[in-house]
């Protein structure tokens, strides 16, 4: 009985461990500019250096941190953007699914 329940006692945290170290590192991951859903967006970390002949849609002041889509805090450097299958952007970033946000 008492090798059991080390088992159980041992198993537990280590399932929950294990089911908790994907969640991390999907939120820690960042988006790459050269992903191919990343370029099919025309995604750029920087808004700066988006090519507004090509993306008549950018205007400045279009940065993903004011953008529907961002899950990030006001004021986050960072935020998920579930376009990105919910990997991090850069809040002064941009990419062509820009939605206004409410409010």
């Amino acid at each position: 009985m008492n090798s059991r329940r080390q088992f159980i006692i041992t198993l537990v945290p280590a399932a929950l461990a294990l089911g908790a170290a994907p969640a991390v590192l999907a939120q820690t991951a960042k988006a790459d500019e050269n992903d191919p859903v990343a370029k099919s967006l025309g995604y750029k970390q920087d808004a700066s250096k988006v090519d507004a002949a090509k993306y008549p849609s950018f205007a400045k002041g279009k940065v993903c941190s004011n953008c529907q889509l961002y899950q990030g805090k006001a004021g986050d450097a960072w935020g998920a953007c579930p376009i990105l299958a919910g990997k991090q952007v850069n809040g002064n970033g941009w990419c062509s699914a820009w939605a206004k946000k409410a409010g």
